[in-house]
C-alpha cells in the first residue's frame, strides 16, 4: 500500500477515476453515498451492493452489481461475492476501490488486489473507538490504505478524514420556538423504524414503545427481523427508501435503532431522532458499535439518544420540539 493522503477519493494517478464503490445495505452504502456525493465521483463509478429497497431507491440509475447478502462474519458469502465480481467485471475499466464496509468490503479488495487495482476503506462512523473486525481484516492483509473518521484514534496507518457526521446541529422546532401547540396535548404519529440487519431481532424496543404509547397515537412500524403479530397501526418488513422518510416526515417523532444509515437519513431531512442502541448481550447484533455512535450523539447533543430502559413519553414529547439543522440551512 501507499502511504495515503486524508482524502480517500485521491491519489489514485488520474483526475477524474474510474471508481467501483462497494458496501452493505444500510448505514455503510448511505455513508458511501455521502462521501462519493461529497467528492464529486462520475457517474460512470460501478456500485456493489446487496439487493433491497433501500438500496434500489438509493443507486436508482446508477451502474450496480448486485450480490447475495453476506452476513457478519460470513467467510463463504465473501467469497461467493468475489466470485461474482471476478465474472461481472472487467479491471482494466477501473482506477481505484472505495468501501465503508462491512463484508462486502473484503470481497470487492480481494477482487482488487488480484488485479492489481489500488483501495481504499473508510472506517464506519460508528467505530468511535478503533476499527471493526473488517477493518483490522483490511490492514492486516493489506487490501486497501485505511481511514478513520474519528482524529481520537487516528495514526499513521489510520489517517482522519472529514466524518460524514460533521456539521449537525440541533435547535427547537419553529412551532415550539414560538410557543406554538404542544405535543404532549394530543395523540402522536409515531414511527419506528428497526432496521434490516440479519438475523437480529429487537424485540425489547417494540416492547418498549406499546409500554410508554398512549391511547390514540398512531404508529407505523418497519420490523426488519423483529416479526410480531397483533401490534397496532401499520407494520412494514422492509421499507424502500423513499417510503421510509415520507413516513418520517409524515410523524411528529421517529423512533430508530442507533444504524448509522437510519440516523444519516434523518438527520439530512431535519428530523431529531429519538436514537436506541442495539446490545450485544441481548444478541440484538453481532457487537456493541451501535453503543459507539449512540455515545457519539450524547456527547454531541445531537437527536435524543436513550438506552431501552431509559426511554420514555417524555423523549417522545422532547424529540418532536426538536429539529436538526446543518450549516447553510437557515442561509
Amino acid at each position: 500500500m501507499s502511504r495515503p493522503t486524508t482524502d480517500p477519493f485521491a491519489g489514485f494517478g488520474v483526475d477524474r477515476p474510474r471508481l467501483l464503490l462497494a458496501a452493505s445495505t444500510g448505514g455503510h452504502l448511505t455513508q458511501l453515498s455521502r462521501f462519493a456525493r461529497a467528492a464529486g465521483v462520475s457517474s460512470d463509478a460501478t456500485w456493489v451492493t446487496f439487493d433491497s429497497p433501500q438500496s434500489r431507491d438509493m443507486l436508482a440509475g446508477e451502474r450496480v452489481v448486485w450480490v447475495d447478502y453476506i452476513a457478519p462474519r460470513d467467510v463463504p458469502g465473501t467469497l461467493r461475492a468475489r466470485r461474482v465480481l471476478k465474472e461481472q467485471l472487467d479491471p482494466a475499466g477501473f482506477d481505484g476501490v472505495v468501501s465503508t464496509g462491512a463484508a462486502v468490503a473484503l470481497s470487492a479488495f480481494l477482487w482488487a488486489r488480484a488485479n492489481r487495482v489500488p483501495g481504499r476503506y473508510i472506517e464506519s462512523v460508528s467505530r468511535t473507538d478503533g476499527p471493526s473486525l473488517t477493518g483490522r481484516l483490511v490492514r492486516l492483509m493489506r487490501l486497501a490504505n485505511t481511514y478513520t473518521q474519528h482524529a481520537a484514534w487516528a495514526s499513521t496507518a489510520w489517517p482522519h478524514t472529514t466524518s460524514v457526521m460533521r456539521g449537525f446541529a440541533r435547535e427547537l422546532a419553529a412551532g415550539a420556538a414560538a410557543g406554538g401547540g404542544s405535543a404532549a396535548d394530543r395523540p402522536l404519529r409515531i414511527f419506528v423504524t428497526l432496521g434490516t440487519i440479519r438475523p437480529y431481532r429487537f424485540d425489547r424496543l417494540v416492547d418498549r414503545v406499546l409500554d410508554i404509547a398512549e391511547q390514540g397515537d398512531e404508529i407505523v412500524w418497519q420490523l426488519g427481523e423483529t416479526t410480531r403479530d397483533g401490534l397496532p397501526g401499520t407494520t412494514h418488513s422492509l421499507m424502500d427508501t423513499s417510503l421510509l422518510l415520507e413516513e418520517a416526515r409524515a410523524a411528529d417523532v421517529v423512533i430508530t435503532h442507533s444504524g448509522v444509515g437510519t440516523i444519516l437519513q434523518l438527520l439530512g431531512e431535519g428530523i431529531s431522532p429519538v436514537v436506541v442502541p442495539r446490545e450485544r448481550q441481548h444478541r440484538e447484533h453481532v457487537d456493541d458499535h451501535q453503543l459507539q455512535i449512540w455515545q457519539l450523539l450524547r456527547e454531541s447533543g445531537v437527536a435524543e439518544p436513550y438506552t431501552v430502559d431509559q426511554l420514555t413519553r417524555a423523549g417522545l414529547l422532547s424529540a418532536a420540539a426538536h429539529r436538526t439543522t446543518l450549516p447553510g440551512d437557515n442561509e
